[in-house]
């Protein structure tokens, strides 16, 4: 039976406070936080398809590129107000995705992972032949991005940026959240593992997976639009497999259907490739590719599953 949901526990301020305390103990890193910011806005949008609704897919990128075109498109053309540019951008991605997921929702297994990336190709494919609204293969340079709320402009440093994103993701946070955690949520969760019960009950599976489809566009289209806006470019980069590849490797290495997995994995995989990168610039592939053999062989959970393990351990020795 459905429970309302509980209230915000202090441990769940953690990450919050930990981005805040990063704007202090490191400011130059701020670009970069805001990139891991937009990355966790994208995971969780993954994480609310993958991890709760148990729809598999490697096509996401589509709605995060067609999110950041919309946002750059706009500012260039009419008007460069940011949150003017999200809400568009949200709005392009969540109708395509209610269009497109119209479609691929009707097939299962195989067959939904091949349309997605169908999806993906074709979008892909047209964004590079319009080249009169999204400049071809060159992209979209020096978009120009108006203040936040007509005061706080970005600047160099990116610390408009940075809580700018955050602003952004905790919004969103806080609506996935209230969504797995309501009427909704269960039976999303319940379609996943039993969905021929929930037809039987006289659930309505495929409305209610295609709706979460449609917001978890939604918010990948916002992060895209972010990138967009932080970057002042939007390229047919954000349309590539290769995104939607590294979404799903960080939503794995964070923990599946966990929400605060889609923010630990993509800190950890960014923190990482930026490590690696510098280290061995040559060779970084292969340690991120250790890293998430590793994970898979003793963390099924991901990060936070190793966590919860540790965590039951602590308490068994205590008691």
């Amino acid at each position: 039976m459905y429970s309302a949901p509980a209230r915000l526990r202090p441990l769940e301020a953690l990450p919050w406070l930990l981005a805040i305390a990063v704007y202090f103990a490191a400011p130059s890193y701020l670009p970069l936080g805001a990139y891991v910011f937009i990355m966790i806005l994208f995971t969780l949008s993954l994480d609310l398809v993958v991890g709760y609704g148990g729809i598999v897919t490697l096509g996401h990128s589509a709605y995060f590129g067609f999110g950041a075109y919309t946002a750059g498109i706009l500012a260039v053309r009419l008007n460069g107000d940011p949150l003017l540019g999200l809400a568009a951008a949200a709005l392009a991605a969540g109708l395509l995705g209610l269009a497109t997921g119209a479609v691929i929702l009707r097939t299962r297994a195989l067959t939904l992972l091949m349309l997605t990336l169908a999806i993906t190709s074709i979008v892909l494919e047209i964004a590079s032949s319009a080249t009169a609204l999204t400049n071809g293969s060159d992209g979209l340079h020096s978009v120009p991005v108006d203040p936040v709320l007509g005061r706080f402009a970005f600047d160099l440093f990116g610390t408009t940026a940075y809580f700018y994103c955050l602003a952004v993701v905790l919004a969103c946070w806080t609506l996935v959240r209230s969504l797995v955690n309501s009427p909704f949520g269960a039976a999303l969760v319940g379609s996943r593992e039993n969905d021929a019960r929930m037809h039987a009950i006289g659930a309505p599976v495929y409305a209610r997976r295609l709706q979460a489809y449609s917001i978890s566009c939604a918010l990948a289209g916002m992060a895209g639009a972010l990138l967009t806006q932080t970057t002042q470019f939007a390229g047919l980069s954000t349309l590539g497999f290769e995104l939607s590849g590294e979404g799903l490797v960080m939503l794995v290495l964070g923990g599946v259907g966990r929400l605060y997995g889609a923010f630990v994995g993509p800190t950890v995989y960014i923190v990482a490739r930026d490590y690696l990168a510098r280290q061995t610039p040559e060779y970084w592939y292969m340690g991120i590719g250790v890293l998430l053999v590793l994970i898979v062989l003793f963390a099924r959970g991901g990060i936070l599953g190793l966590v919860d393990v540790l965590v039951n351990r602590l308490r068994a020795k205590r008691s």
